[in-house]
């Protein structure tokens, strides 16, 4: 069986050189200081009575948006909380994390040959790039944000956006993907991973789409996914002098993993239906696979969720507010769907300390048979010395 031993950029697409301004590769600094001092500097001592520290927003958003390309109207605003919904007034967020599964249909072609099966699916992630953008910068908003990084492996799709004047603050951004799918290295599920710098702090995100399947131990393959990936991701070392920037992902200061993890809910379809239509959530929870699986140490030791008060994500009748076998009309009855029950499927979990999470919340988009999800941190970044 066809292998690969660590993190890898095979099945990754790598956009080709845009006219609209997003990267085509990875930024690798934004620092104009000798490799050697920067080294120095971002690994000294932490300790120390002087230490000064910045707070920065960080919004981090997930989305199986189905194989669907994004309509030329689509508006994310709502999504990104744009219109500040939440009331409070408080101010933007400094970084913007986005991860999208299933951004190509996960068709034969899209895994095995990546996204050149054609030149279509090239342009689907800057479709998505471009309704970010719209939502982002538009014509009210007081701040503008510049795309730092995206990367695509097949259906995997992650975009990080930074306000302007943080950009300069932002350093060492590199990539790792990892493909754990067909045959256990293809790019359908796993994950693509981002690392920065953001002063003198490290933060890793990590989009991942992991194994399907609503029968009894399916949950041990999602397991074994997210193994895979914490064992095989592994950022590069770009130059001798910066040997000693964290490569794993629980090397970093601020760590947050996004996507869609598949866990579904460890009751029969029918109660699972029942409570759903009575919104028993927390009933529901008590049974949540993910909750269940981390709870008994078999997976995400030591990372913690925020508390979910929202109705599952998945799976929704396309374009509708009915679940998937939901009949309609005024009866609404459940009817057996083949383990497509409701489920949290879609969830954002982070590790460590030093951030602080402030909203965890759905949104009603109807594009595909997932909804969205948001999560809002206040994260901790130490300030780096005055030259």
């Amino acid at each position: 069986m066809l292998r690969l031993a660590g993190s890898t950029n095979n099945f990754v697409s790598d956009f080709p050189t845009a006219t609209n301004g997003y990267p085509s590769t990875i930024i690798t600094s934004l620092s104009h200081s000798p490799a050697a001092a920067e080294e120095e500097a971002l690994m000294s001592s932490r300790d120390g009575n002087d230490l000064q520290q910045d707070i920065y927003k960080v919004f981090v958003g997930s989305w199986n948006v189905g194989g669907i390309s994004p309509p030329e109207d689509l508006d994310l605003r709502d999504w990104l909380d744009v219109l500040n919904n939440d009331g409070a007034g408080s101010p933007s967020p400094d970084i913007y994390v986005l991860g999208f599964q299933e951004v190509v249909p996960l068709r034969a072609g899209n895994i095995i040959l990546g996204s050149s099966e054609n030149h279509g699916n090239y342009t689907v992630p800057f479709r998505w790039n471009s309704a970010i953008e719209a939502a982002l910068n538009n014509d009210g908003a007081e701040e503008h944000y510049d795309c730092l990084v995206s990367k695509q492996m097949v259906g995997i799709f992650i975009t990080v956006w930074v306000k302007r004047n943080v950009r300069s603050h932002i350093r060492h951004t590199a990539v790792s993907s990892v493909g754990c799918g067909l045959m256990g290295c293809f790019g359908n599920k796993g994950s693509v991973s981002v690392r920065f710098y953001v002063e003198k702090t490290s933060f890793c995100f990590v989009c991942s789409h992991l194994a399907s399947g609503g029968k009894d131990g399916d949950e041990r393959f999602r397991n074994a996914n997210a193994g895979e990936i914490m064992s095989r991701t592994n950022f590069p070392r770009r130059s001798a002098h910066l040997r000693n920037l964290p490569r794993k992902i629980l090397h970093h200061d601020r760590v947050v993993w996004l996507g869609d993890l598949n866990y579904r809910i460890y009751l029969p379809e029918t109660t699972t239906r029942f409570l759903v239509q009575k919104g028993e959530w927390n009933v529901l929870l008590e049974k949540d696979q993910l909750k269940a699986e981390l709870t008994k140490g078999r997976v995400f030791e030591g990372w913690q969720e925020g508390r979910i008060q929202f109705p599952p994500t998945y799976k929704y009748c396309p374009s509708s507010g009915l679940y998937y076998g939901i009949e309609s009309g005024p009866a609404q009855r459940p009817k057996p769907s083949k383990g497509r029950a409701p489920a949290w499927c879609d969830r954002v979990i982070w590790f460590g300390d030093g951030l602080k999470q402030s909203q965890y919340e759905r949104r009603e988009n109807q594009l595909s048979d997932h909804r969205p999800i948001r999560a809002i941190f206040t994260a901790q970044v130490d300030k780096l010395s005055p030259p």
